[in-house]
């Protein structure tokens, strides 16, 4: 959980970035981002099902900011550093090998 508290703090700075130019995209940057810690917690405090539903939302929430982050990379509204974006995959990759292998 501490790598995403790490992005959450990355992340909140782009999003006042992003929030400049769409002030509609920089929310759904800051709800979706938040929503990854908070499911996690929630799934580590969580067993069988609803651990995994946890961890299943955790997934979307982290794809959904891949997805907002790149669309406002792809506006030009901010550039999104390779450390960042590694974690973001980092947090991906673990959720979808716990979920799925």
């Amino acid at each position: 959980m501490l790598v995403s508290i790490e992005v959450v703090v990355v992340v909140a700075e782009l999003a006042r970035r992003i929030e400049f130019h769409d002030r509609d995209l920089a929310r759904q940057v800051r709800r979706s981002m938040n929503s990854v810690p908070a499911n996690l917690a929630e799934g580590a405090g969580g067993s069988g099902g609803t651990r995994r539903q946890r961890y299943k939302d955790a997934l979307g929430s982290c794809i959904e900011t891949i997805a907002h982050l790149e669309c406002a990379r792809a506006c030009g509204y901010v550039a999104v550093d390779s450390v960042s974006a590694d974690k973001l995959q980092r947090i991906k990759a673990t959720l979808t090998k716990i979920l799925y292998m």
